[in-house]
């Protein structure tokens, strides 16, 4: 199963000759000793996410399936069934319902689109910048039944090349931590928002017990950072702060991650769970594997160079987010409700 993920992650030669250098040039962005710096990793946020998604999106889709985002999680229920709730219940928030033409802002490979275009009946436009991930979402449309009401095009949602007032709603999954500017990107958002449109968002943020004076809470924040493609991490009132400074009326905020059952903390699956092969793969015990393999076969010349240093890379961002989650410093799910105020 492995050996079958990684033939995926590079089948097209092209891509296999340019894998080192992919994530040679990636992980300069977080090198301090070699210039890597947030500043650098604003400026070249374009480079970095398309290097970083065209990297690890078959790696994700192998451990995590189609929607790459966390969700709370209760006890009892399965890590796929808290992924469905919390895409659901972002329609019910945002009152989707037939008719209505949706933005799903950074749609990685569509799982959230799909989810909710069926339970909604609404119709969900994706914007991605990574040519990889657009051609997985369409033919994943296609073989859902759903590419009438379910497309993707290519754009930065920095610079949304869409008309004014073009969406009754807009959602994000965890994706608007990639921006490079937090006002910029919510801005962008709420211009192509029709008058009182609203927008749901899970963000990265770094919580209140963050200290950013201890050497072990920054360490791990650069962890997530550095695994994760992000510029930096924003605190909470920092990123509600650029909601409101977008020109949005925020109408509802909190940390959906401090709504986990005790014994299904966000950060579970990475830890390890048994309920399923895809759990297993997801937890310690399938990294660990996974990078045996990989090691293996990029030794026979059947994964490309390079594959072995991405599957490191996903390991320690793992273990920097399980860090963050543990010592709660950081959470995946902090959960907003904005508006564009009506004319």
């Amino acid at each position: 199963m492995q050996e079958q993920a990684v033939n995926r992650f590079y089948s097209d030669e092209r891509t296999r000759g340019r894998v080192r250098g992919a994530i040679n040039e990636y992980l300069g962005f977080f090198d301090e000793s070699n210039g890597g710096s947030v500043k650098a990793r604003q400026a070249g946020y374009t480079t970095m996410i398309n290097h970083y998604y065209d990297l690890v999106t078959d790696f994700y889709e192998h451990g995590w399936a189609k929607s790459f985002h966390f969700a709370p999680r209760f006890k009892g229920e399965s890590f796929d069934s808290s992924l469905a709730r919390s895409e659901h219940s972002f329609a019910l928030k945002l009152g989707l319902k037939p008719g209505m033409k949706v933005l799903d802002v950074g749609c990685g490979v569509g799982g959230p689109m799909r989810s909710i275009a069926r339970f909604s009946g609404a119709t969900i436009e994706g914007v991605n910048n990574n040519d990889y991930q657009l051609t997985k979402v369409q033919q994943y449309n296609e073989d859902a039944g759903l590419a009438g009401r379910c497309s993707a095009f290519k754009g930065d949602f920095m610079n949304l090349q869409v008309p004014d007032e073009t969406y009754d709603a807009a959602y994000a999954f965890e994706a608007t931590c990639h921006a490079p500017d937090k006002v910029g990107v919510f801005k962008e958002i709420h211009r192509a928002l029709k008058p009182g449109g609203l927008f749901a968002a899970y963000e990265w943020c770094m919580t209140s017990k963050f200290d950013p004076n201890s050497i072990e809470h920054q360490r791990t924040k650069k962890g997530i950072e550095e695994g994760d493609s992000l510029p930096d991490i924003a605190s909470i009132p920092e990123t509600l702060g650029a909601v409101r400074e977008a020109g949005f009326e925020l109408l509802e905020s909190h940390d959906a991650a401090g709504t986990c059952d005790a014994a299904t903390p966000w950060y579970l699956p990475l830890v390890g769970e048994t309920e399923s092969l895809l759990a297993l793969r997801r937890g310690r015990p399938g990294r660990f594997m996974a990078r045996r393999t990989i090691r293996t076969l990029e030794a026979l010349r059947i994964a490309p160079k390079g594959s072995t240093e991405v599957s490191k890379m996903l390991g320690a961002a793992a273990e920097a987010l399980i860090a963050g989650g543990e010592l709660g410093i950081f959470t995946p799910n902090y959960f907003f409700l904005a508006r564009r105020p009506a004319k």
